[in-house]
């Protein structure tokens, strides 16, 4: 599940019914915690990425994001949808991010020994 060959498997659906979004999009109390002071796009950016993980067990490029999650997500965290076009997806921020994220769900960053 977790091989090189994940990124090249079948891509995220792109059509969502909004049972479906409230299921898998909708942030839980733990969630909402490391989800923290973040504020703005930032706050849009990290939400997506937390979910997108949990249901994926990888990050998404911008493009792998339904713009049914964005719009979901957004109400959720309380801010402007269009913010996720300014979530910076380089840098510092996104490893920060992205570390926080691995630790929330117990996973920590893969190694060159991992592919033994």
């Amino acid at each position: 599940m977790f091989s090189a060959d994940r990124e090249k498997g079948p891509a995220m659906r792109r059509e969502w019914e909004l049972e479906n979004l409230i299921e898998c999009w909708t942030l839980d109390e733990g969630e909402l915690e490391v989800l923290g002071n973040k504020t703005g796009a930032t706050r849009l950016g990290f939400a997506l990425l937390l979910k997108f993980f949990e249901l994926e067990a990888r990050f998404p490029r911008r493009e792998d994001v339904p713009k049914a999650a964005v719009e979901f997500m957004a109400g959720q965290v309380k801010v402007d949808a269009a913010l996720f076009a300014g979530y910076q997806w380089s840098g510092s921020t996104i490893e920060y991010h992205r570390a926080q994220i691995r630790k929330f769900h117990g996973f920590r960053t893969p190694t060159v020994a991992d592919r033994r």
